[in-house]
């Protein structure tokens, strides 16, 4: 089985800023407070790594594959909270 890594932190940030914008951009767009998708890169969050991947152009899954698929390849399950206020 092949393992592909995860990107490094720097390289998605620099994908982001080929796209014309930034992790703050971003979570201000999605009404976060600036700092907060920063999360992501460091720890699992869906919802922070889909809007990511989203400004990239690519599956979440393609940019963090440890998060997605177990080391036999088999995809991991990434329920996504729902919060009700």
């Amino acid at each position: 089985m092949t393992t592909h890594s995860d990107w490094h932190k720097a390289d998605i940030i620099a994908a982001l800023h080929k796209k014309g914008t930034s992790l703050a951009a971003l979570s201000r767009e999605a009404n976060l407070a600036s700092s907060t998708l920063a999360n992501a890169l460091s720890r699992p969050w869906a919802k922070g790594e889909l809007l990511i991947a989203h400004a990239i152009g690519l599956p979440p899954a393609q940019i963090w594959p440890s998060r997605y698929f177990n080391s036999e390849g088999a995809q991991l399950a990434r329920p996504m909270r729902n919060r009700t206020r």
